[in-house]
């Protein structure tokens, strides 16, 4: 390959693969640089310059002129200095050229070497950038296999690979070789084998963002989510909010008929979804949060931070505990604070007892 060919193949990978000439260049320099140390003469002080502007491929080592020469890798006489540089004098440093024939392999290998590597290096920065753009935010994917020991499962998404692990997936859902499933992509690491999604079927964000699609209010930014708590495949409960007091932010999420909760519940394969309206009040706020179910009285406890007690009609008790205790548990969750919850009949008599 000559000098006209070596930099019209740099252009064309920088064209086709983005990978900068100039970086390509620097990094062939410093390996024709590290080569010629090792296979030409063992010289440490060497020049390579390669210009794609002029065309320029130009290798020499230095040696420092002497007398008599006791280290032929740095040192030459100065008979044998003046083939290179007239009137070279003792003490002095001359640039010996390498012909491409004593360098010409030693350049090839390097550039084949490093052009691979920027190819590599060129490819994983294009897929963490692609990641990236898709951190925190739902992806379709494709199922192509489902590891029937550890249970993990492998999707495809776009020309990549990324893996559901068994954590990450709802309880009771089936997946199948072929399967369309929306993920949520929780985080982008770049490791040592190349960028890698963390995606989840279970994380809250994946409930956030499904409002945000569905609910034009959320995404233009009149409405927002203050709040998630979710037991994924079973109930989710979400906190909205609006600025705007001509807005009603529950409603809004809700939809006409309920017709846009209803196409997340769907998508979330029948998980129940709880819309309670936020509140900067703490008792408005945990009061709404145990949803469904009537609260009378929230008291919040001045020596507990972030604790209460909260009273309910006897008959709405276990729908404010909810089945397992489910209810009250999102609840805490959603608004941060400890709930003790407690039936109206009684509960102060017996507490003082």
């Amino acid at each position: 390959m000559n000098n006209k060919e070596f930099f019209e193949a740099l252009a064309l990978l920088e064209k086709e693969k983005g990978i900068p000439m100039q970086y390509l260049v620097e990094k062939i320099q410093n390996a024709i640089s590290i080569a010629v140390k090792r296979d030409a003469g063992g010289s440490e002080d060497n020049i390579v310059e390669i210009d794609p502007v002029t065309g320029r491929f130009f290798v020499a080592i230095r040696k420092m002129v002497v007398e008599d020469v006791e280290d032929p890798a740095t040192e030459i006489t100065v008979n044998d200095a003046a083939k290179y540089t007239k009137n070279a004098a003792v003490g002095e440093m001359v640039q010996i050229p390498l012909e491409t024939k004593e360098f010409g392999r030693i350049a090839a290998q390097a550039a084949k070497h490093v052009i691979r590597q920027g190819i590599r290096e060129a490819e994983r920065g294009q897929l963490l950038q692609e990641y990236q753009n898709r951190q925190y935010d739902i992806v379709t994917a494709t199922v192509l296999k489902v590891d029937p020991k550890k249970g993990n499962v492998t999707l495809e998404i776009g020309r990549n690979e990324a893996i559901l692990p068994k954590a990450e997936q709802v309880a009771g859902e089936e997946y199948h070789e072929g399967d369309k499933i929306k993920v949520y992509v929780v985080d982008v690491a770049n490791g040592e084998k190349g960028p890698r999604m963390m995606i989840s079927r279970t994380h809250p964000g994946l409930v956030k963002r499904l409002f945000e699609m569905q609910v034009p209010e959320i995404y233009d930014g009149t409405v927002e989510i203050k709040a998630i708590s979710r037991e994924a495949g079973s109930r989710t409960k979400i906190a909205v909010y609006s600025k705007d007091a001509n807005v009603d932010a529950v409603g809004a999420c809700i939809g006409p008929k309920g017709a846009r909760v209803s196409g997340i519940v769907e998508e979330l394969g029948g998980e129940k979804i709880d819309v309670v309206k936020y509140s900067e009040d703490p008792t408005e706020f945990i009061s709404a949060a145990l949803s469904p179910a009537e609260v009378l009285k929230v008291d919040i406890d001045p020596e507990v931070p972030k604790s209460c007690r909260v009273t309910v009609p006897d008959h709405q008790l276990s729908l404010a505990i909810g089945n397992k205790g489910q209810n009250a548990r999102l609840a805490a969750r959603l608004t941060g604070w400890k709930i003790d919850i407690r039936p109206e009949s009684g509960f102060y008599g017996e507490d003082e007892a």
